[in-house]
């Protein structure tokens, strides 16, 4: 169908320790997927697992050529899980879940098909509407975390916790992942120029295992979030943050002196020798405020020269562009009679 992509779907899904819904999991996704005539294969990502998933998956792999497995040395995590599905994916469309059965690969077809209908639409995120789990370990945290970022990011979606998602290759293309950046793959997507949509999908309670997430994902989001604001306002110009802060803050402090200086002087044009020496300003916390915002100020304008050093290296360096471009329209050699 696609003459550049071996594949027309991929199907890249994360492991760790999910050995008792590896096989149910497979079943699904052939009965979903085997009616619709397409080329496809699964990738799975084995994140370290030390309950016999690598085993299984093996058999599986023998069982089924359309398997492929990527095992970690140990494990890195969902991020790095991903990255490495993408990077070995061979389908024109990507789809993302999960392994613990909770999300249901029979929507995966109507994500294939929503992404096919419009080409405006470069990733489909799965809306999980009726979430089955727990409300005040998942849910409230969820939502609490799902509102800051839309927030502050400006992308709003219902849910960017849903690890179901159908993407086009190109966008995985530009997905620079690590860390813990999967959290943020709509935001990265958005800020990259790529349009995003929604689609609901059913969502079902865990069978097996037990969940890898706990209440404390809530505060990482949040420190992870400030790493995407700057990647996305400041990641090639970060001296207009580090500036806006360090001059204000400098000439606040050289405010703060200059006032000083001159109230110490006029206290001696006024009263003379005695004036000048009574009015004390060396004691006064105004004082010691004006130095550090003039020393706090010099520092962050000198931490934006160092980062604009570090960030032209970077992509100089690497030969990376500062743009994403969705399609060129070449020029027509027009021949002129002469």
């Amino acid at each position: 169908m696609y003459a550049k992509y071996a594949k027309d779907l991929s199907l890249v899904i994360p492991v760790y320790n999910e050995v008792e819904s590896l096989r149910p999991l497979i079943a699904e996704i052939h009965a979903a997927l085997d009616d619709l005539g397409i080329n496809y294969e699964i990738i799975f990502i084995d994140d370290g697992s030390s309950d016999g998933s690598f085993g299984l998956l093996k058999e599986l792999h023998a069982e089924d050529g359309r398997i492929a497995i990527i095992r970690f040395r140990r494990n890195h995590g969902q991020t790095a899980a991903f990255a490495a599905g993408f990077d070995n994916a061979q389908g024109r469309f990507i789809v993302t879940l999960d392994a613990d059965g909770q999300n249901d690969p029979a929507d995966i077809p109507k994500l294939y098909a929503k992404i096919q209908a419009n080409d405006d639409y470069d990733v489909v995120n799965g809306w999980r509407a009726n979430r089955q789990d727990a409300l005040l370990m998942r849910k409230i945290p969820s939502r609490i975390a799902n509102k800051l970022i839309a927030t502050t990011s400006g992308v709003h979606l219902h849910d960017r916790g849903c690890s179901m998602r159908m993407f086009r290759a190109e966008v995985v293309a530009d997905l620079h992942l690590y860390g813990e950046m999967h959290r943020f793959i709509p935001e990265m997507c958005s800020f990259a120029g790529f349009k995003l949509t929604e689609e609901p999908v059913n969502h079902r309670a865990r069978a097996a295992g037990v969940s890898k997430y706990g209440i404390s994902r809530t505060f990482r989001v949040i420190v992870d979030l400030f790493t995407i604001l700057f990647l996305r306002k400041y990641s090639d110009r970060p001296m207009h943050l580090f500036g806006n802060i360090g001059f204000p803050m400098s000439a606040l402090g050289f405010l703060i002196l200059f006032s000083l200086g001159m109230t110490k002087i006029w206290a001696g044009v006024s009263g003379g020798r005695d004036g000048f020496h009574a009015y004390q300003i060396g004691e006064r916390p105004l004082l010691l405020l004006g130095v550090l915002f003039v020393i706090l100020g010099v520092q962050f304008i000198a931490l934006g020269l160092i980062a604009e050093l570090i960030v032209r290296t970077y992509y100089e360096a690497q030969g990376k562009h500062v743009y994403y471009i969705r399609e060129i329209v070449e020029s027509e050699e027009v021949s002129q009679d002469v």
